[in-house]
């Protein structure tokens, strides 16, 4: 399969969006302005769930959206949740940052 397969970048990148992988990195922004994160964590599904039922991304969605749930929603909220810097971001073991995928990459076509 990895020899033969096709990276397609826009499908992958739609489906992370669609996948709301940044939804953490949402509740973090509205904790790091001093929201609890029990309370952000609840504000945060209540967008993901608008999203679902309009069939957008928290990417896509107006601002005026957000602060209809807080007001400590600006337009930093974009570059807090932008898919790169959540990808990037994720340096953990198993996570998606480029730097573990191409290791965990080289490590599989070794064994091809």
């Amino acid at each position: 399969m990895i020899k033969t397969m096709r990276v397609l970048p826009q499908n992958m990148r739609k489906a992370a969006a669609g996948g709301f992988i940044n939804a953490t990195d949402a509740a973090d922004y509205l904790v790091e302005k001093g929201m609890p994160f029990r309370d952000a964590y609840r504000v945060v599904g209540e967008l993901v769930g608008e999203c679902v039922e309009k069939g957008t991304t928290l990417e896509a969605l107006p601002l005026k959206n957000y602060q209809a749930h807080s007001e400590l929603f600006d337009e930093g909220i974009y570059d807090a949740i932008s898919l790169e810097k959540c990808v990037n971001g994720r340096t953990v073991l198993g996570g998606p940052a480029p730097q573990n995928v191409e290791k965990e990459a080289k490590r599989i076509l070794a064994m091809v």
